[in-house]
């Protein structure tokens, strides 16, 4: 496990959290003081674990077009709304991360964005620009969750490479729970090329049609 400094909570504010679908929440935000990549990461606490029960907990990549916009070329704002309901629920943690566009940034996304129009996958388009498949590190989020006084959780994510570096990070992932599937004609290749490229669980037979990569 590697030696990572203690991140410590900077300050708690409670927020009523409303959704364009009517559903709505009070959660606590939290930042933090000591994050090795100095990024200004929050916490959405959510609902109350029952006592001994496992937190749920989500990592959330930051998304603008897909979170604030409502973008069809992704899922990650039906993602964002599921999570906060399903985590206020059972009790847990959503982080939401600054990792745009799988860490390399909202312009190198649209660029990517751009090349696929053009006929390349999410991935492909990344190589095309010289950037990483995924940029992403979790080094931040084991700090934020270690801060909360987490080191086990149920994991809600798709994402094996999510559940890895927290493992390797030393926080035990003792379950990972799928998201749902949202699809639309726009990113039905996108998805596809997340179960092809980078193992995502997601029922593969069920993404087809004619979309966007």
């Amino acid at each position: 496990m590697p030696d990572t400094p203690a991140a410590t909570q900077r300050a708690r504010v409670r927020v009523p959290l409303r959704f364009p679908d009517g559903y709505s929440v009070d959660a606590e935000l939290v930042t933090f003081h000591g994050l090795t990549d100095g990024q200004e990461h929050v916490a959405v606490v959510l609902g109350e674990p029952a006592p001994g029960a496992t937190p749920l907990v989500r990592l959330h990549s930051e998304c603008l077009t897909g979170d604030v916009f409502g973008s069809a070329r992704c899922d990650c704002g039906p993602q964002l709304r599921e999570a906060v309901e399903r985590i206020a629920v059972t009790g847990g943690v959503l982080l939401y991360l600054r990792q745009e566009g799988r860490g390399i940034g909202l312009y190198n996304k649209l660029d990517a964005y751009a090349l696929q129009d053009q006929g390349l996958d999410t991935y492909a388009a990344n190589a095309a620009l010289g950037l990483p498949e995924d940029d992403r590190d979790y080094t931040a989020a084991a700090q934020m969750l270690r801060a909360l006084g987490i080191t086990s959780l149920d994991l809600l994510s798709n994402n094996p490479d999510k559940a890895d570096q927290l493992r390797g990070l030393g926080i035990d992932v003792h379950d990972r729970v799928p998201t749902g599937v949202f699809t639309t004609p726009h990113n039905v290749l996108y998805l596809r090329a997340k179960v092809l490229q980078t193992q995502h669980t997601l029922p593969l037979a069920d993404l087809t049609g004619i979309g966007v990569g």
